[in-house]
């Protein structure tokens, strides 16, 4: 009679079984503004929520800028993607539920940059602090030299956000985030723990994303600096500031002058994994591909950010899409990571095609400048030539 029993019930245990509810993962709640207007709502932003292996899920902000991604997996380590007209796109690595995230408008600026600050629910108050020769942009200076803090965030989340509007040659900047609310604590870790993101924002995309260093004490985050010639370095430090006085003075230069930039070493697989896909974007950038391209140049950098023709090849793919901002901050990360016998070859072909952005877009001064530039590193009747054209312009 039991067998008889458990033959019976089996199958209806099958059929009970494909009815059984799936498991589905908690809802993603999640909010955008604007980067560049206070408390602005952003409505009809399209959001994705993608994870390897898994179908993306898809949500559009209301009139809140309010959004519920419904995820049928575990989105802690998944990828969010913010779109809208308008707006660069924004990529961030989740976990992203109860966050707001700000998009920032399209720079038209050639030298521009949009540095975006978000963090969670505590600490309350972190600040931006934005330092240059004679300049430091932060809550009680919110004007520099072509550059202002347009939005000031002290209630959580964020955003604060800092944009310069034209970054100056032979100017070395300084972006690092201070935590207002443990000003007095010395050896406090809730910095570490806010899940602060900076997004930093040329022209009409993402270049860099930068994630708080975890698990390490710390008021202070220097994150990255740029260097006198545009390019960017990286610091990702975190340490004490003794109090709030120090960053009101000069002495907060002395701080984040004593830092060392990061350099990381990513081993010879990764390099090939680079090079690899350096050939794939050669291959879609020779086919007009443009955009394939630099997603694929990207996706080398990524594998080993100190490939430096991947950003030589980068900066051509981003002129010829249009984006020219873009190519002025590749050309230069080429310029900074040339090396070898070939290095003044790079560095002048990369000057050479700064100036003639810049040409075209007739600010005679900077393509004179390049146009120099690429000369002091290789002799060349071509870039003569720029050089007497720029000066016949009225350039100085």
């Amino acid at each position: 009679m039991y067998t008889t029993l458990v033959k019976y019930l089996s199958p209806l245990a099958l059929l009970l079984a494909c009815f059984a509810p799936v498991a589905q993962a908690a809802p993603l709640d999640i909010q955008i503004l604007s980067a560049t207007i206070r408390d602005q709502k952003i409505e009809g932003a399209s959001l994705i929520l993608q994870k390897n292996g898994e179908q993306s899920v898809t949500a559009v902000t209301n009139a809140r800028g309010e959004a519920t991604l419904n995820p049928a997996f575990d989105a802690s380590d998944s990828l969010l993607i913010v779109k809208k007209p308008g707006y660069s796109d924004l990529v961030v690595k989740c976990p992203c539920d109860g966050m707001t995230y700000a998009i920032s408008p399209v720079m038209q600026n050639l030298d521009g940059m949009r540095i975006v600050l978000n963090w969670g629910r505590y600490p309350e108050d972190l600040d931006s602090h934005l330092l240059f020769p004679g300049n430091h942009v932060y809550f009680s200076n919110m004007r520099g030299r072509d550059a202002l803090l347009d939005v000031d965030d002290t209630t959580s989340y964020g955003p604060e956000t800092i944009t310069i509007e034209r970054k100056h040659d032979g100017s070395r900047y300084v972006y690092a985030v201070h935590n207002f609310s443990d000003r007095a604590r010395m050896n406090s870790n809730r910095l570490s723990e806010s899940n602060a993101k900076v997004f930093v924002y040329v022209g009409q995309t993402l270049i860099k994303t930068y994630y708080v260093p975890r698990n390490q004490v710390g008021n202070l985050w220097t994150v990255f600096a740029v260097t006198e010639s545009g390019d960017i370095e990286d610091f990702n430090t975190l340490k004490n500031v003794s109090s709030l006085e120090r960053l009101s003075t000069s002495e907060f230069g002395n701080v984040v002058g004593t830092l060392v930039s990061q350099r990381t070493d990513y081993g010879a697989d990764r390099l090939q994994r680079a090079k690899g896909l350096n050939r794939q974007g050669e291959q879609a950038y020779h086919a007009g591909q443009y955009d394939e391209a630099i997603r694929l140049y990207r996706a080398a950098i990524d594998e080993d950010a100190n490939y430096g023709q991947a950003y030589s090849n980068l900066g051509l793919a981003f002129q010829k899409a249009n984006r020219v901002a873009e190519a002025l901050w590749a050309n230069r990360k080429a310029i900074a990571l040339a090396s070898g016998a070939s290095a003044p070859t790079v560095r002048a072909s990369s000057h050479y095609n700064n100036g003639r952005i810049y040409e075209t877009a007739g600010q005679w001064s900077d393509a004179l400048r390049e146009y120099r530039y690429a000369r002091d590193q290789k002799a060349n009747a071509v870039y003569d030539r720029a050089i007497e054209r720029m000066l016949q312009n009225g350039a100085r």
